[in-house]
């Protein structure tokens, strides 16, 4: 039978190319031998439940224990009718139970004789009691419930906990997006559980990790044992580069490339592929990288984007709040130090989204920098941009998302109606660099531009932004490029009056066009 990349809910061994599901789980055997509760959470499309139903699995086959992992999911639409929730929840347990566990094992419990807001550690306590083996349960989708649903639930599961095993699962684990503190409860003015309190019992909260490059190795290799196409070495540890192992892109490029860009298996995949893949990725907007840019409307999360897209520091944003952005895998700690976005696709999806509702307020421009030849024009580009920075600059700056970057959202827009059907945009930002580079690729001509900001109670960027920009053209073996200094000092003329150009040599003689916007 054949198989294929997969992209969508959990991977079935006969259908899918998949490494060992359990092996990015930390020692599990010992955490359900001790008794434990606990909590493993890691962003969508990680591997968790994939993981989670193989080691239940396992430990159902070992004639140990009778494990199974259950879905609350269903609960979701109740959630503020906990009665209902509980019902349909239970109903849904059952089925699960009838299609999971060999038929010895497999429960008949009649919940419906406890009185509501017990019936979850009724159906417990009683499939543990009639239960031959130790029981395990572990409960997916844990954080898709939220308020007086959720509440019961954990008050429940902790309520039984002291009567483990002989009367309650020897483990219970909560698998989800976030960790206990971040269910989403409507209580005391806060959105947040802020405590794992009424969950308090568990001993470990859990995180499930990302592929390393060998593993993306393994996991194209069984492609190419199966189709005789190979990835070459270099475009493997590219879409290492690109995705830093987060398990759906991996998978989401490998599937576009060998099923619609190159489907003869004798051709091989090449770094070039990948670049086209991330591209269409990106440009059609998949669930995952949809799901993960509505995020940034959020107050949690625009509070460390956007000083990060802007290179600035921080400040005082609380451990919780960064710690979320980490569980949603939108950002990861840098070895180095500080916060980084968490791969290069997430690092070109961020701005794309923000300058989105930019680019649709965009007036008609003409592109009047382009050549007979359809070759990108510099001098004509930087005519084109001050003649629409001068005009409409002030409005589009109040529209945009996020208003600390608003004269990059609005560049971007421009550079991005340019590069438009024929050319790319790369952008290279982080917490600290007090700057954002961009790199624009047109058919034959490349373009470096440096972003700064010129604030209140700061000196002039341009020495600062001339010796950064140097060294990314440096990086680029480019010899000119554009310094972008955008005024935001209080009581500046008007951005038709202020906007200016000069020209600057840097230190080792590159020819750099400053622009003061």
């Amino acid at each position: 039978m054949p198989r294929w990349f997969n992209t969508a809910g959990p991977c079935q061994a006969d259908i899918h190319y998949m490494l060992p599901p359990t092996m990015r789980l930390p020692n599990m055997d010992r955490i359900i031998e001790q008794r434990n509760y606990f909590v493993i959470h890691a962003p969508r499309q990680t591997g968790k439940s994939t993981a989670m139903l193989a080691l239940a699995q396992q430990l159902t086959e070992s004639d140990r224990y009778t494990a199974v992992m259950l879905s609350v999911e269903v609960g979701n639409p109740f959630n503020h009718n906990w009665e209902q929730a509980e019902r349909t929840i239970l109903d849904a347990w059952l089925d699960t139970a009838s299609v999971y566990l060999p038929q010895a094992l497999i429960p008949t419990i009649d919940w419906e004789q406890a009185e509501p807001g017990r019936r979850i550690s009724f159906m417990l306590r009683q499939w543990a009691k009639v239960s031959p083996r130790p029981l395990v349960i572990f409960i997916d989708e844990i954080d898709s419930l939220q308020n007086e649903t959720l509440l019961s639930i954990l008050r429940q599961l902790r309520d039984g906990y002291p009567s483990r095993p002989r009367a309650f699962p020897q483990s219970i684990g909560l698998i989800g997006l976030r960790d206990v503190r971040d269910y989403k409860v409507a209580s005391g003015g806060s959105e947040r559980l802020n405590t794992a309190s009424p969950f308090n019992i568990k001993v470990k909260s859990l995180t499930l990790r990302n592929f390393n490059e060998a593993e993306i190795a393994a996991l194209y290799a069984q492609h190419t044992s199966d189709t005789g196409q190979i990835f070459t070495p270099e475009a493997t540890a590219y879409a290492f580069h690109l995705t830093q192992g987060q398990p759906w892109l991996v998978n989401a490029l490998a599937k576009e490339i060998v099923e619609e860009m190159v489907t003869d298996p004798t051709q091989a995949v090449t770094v070039e592929h990948f670049q086209q893949a991330k591209e269409v990725l990106i440009q059609r907007k998949d669930t995952h990288l949809d799901s993960l840019a509505e995020r940034l409307r959020e107050p949690r999360v625009r509070a460390v984007i956007e000083p990060m897209l802007a290179g600035q520091e921080l400040g005082e944003i609380p451990d919780d709040d960064r710690q979320f952005l980490v569980d949603l895998g939108l950002v990861r700690r840098d070895p180095e130090g500080g916060l980084v976005i968490a791969n290069p696709i997430y690092q070109e999806v961020v701005p794309r989204v923000l300058t989105g509702g930019t680019q649709d307020s965009l007036p008609h421009i003409a592109p009047t920098w382009l050549t007979g030849e359809g070759e990108l024009d510099g001098d004509r580009l930087l005519e084109a941009f001050l003649a629409f920075w001068r005009q409409h600059g002030e409005p589009l700056l109040k529209s945009a998302a996020y208003h600390e970057i608003a004269p990059h959202i609005v560049l971007m827009a421009f550079l991005h109606r340019v590069v438009n059907g024929g050319g790319t945009l790369d952008r290279e930002y982080a917490i600290g660099r007090d700057r954002m580079d961009i790199c624009l690729r047109y058919r034959q001509t490349t373009l470096g531009l440096e972003l700064k900001v010129w604030r209140d109670g700061r000196s002039d960027p341009l020495n600062k932004g001339l010796e950064q920009l140097n060294r990314y053209l440096s990086r680029l073996g480019l010899d000119t490029g554009w310094l972008v200094i955008f005024d935001r000092r209080s009581n500046q003329p008007s951005i038709e009056e202020r906007t200016r150009t000069e020209k600057h040599q840097t230190s080792t003689g590159k020819l750099v066009t400053v622009v003061y916007a």
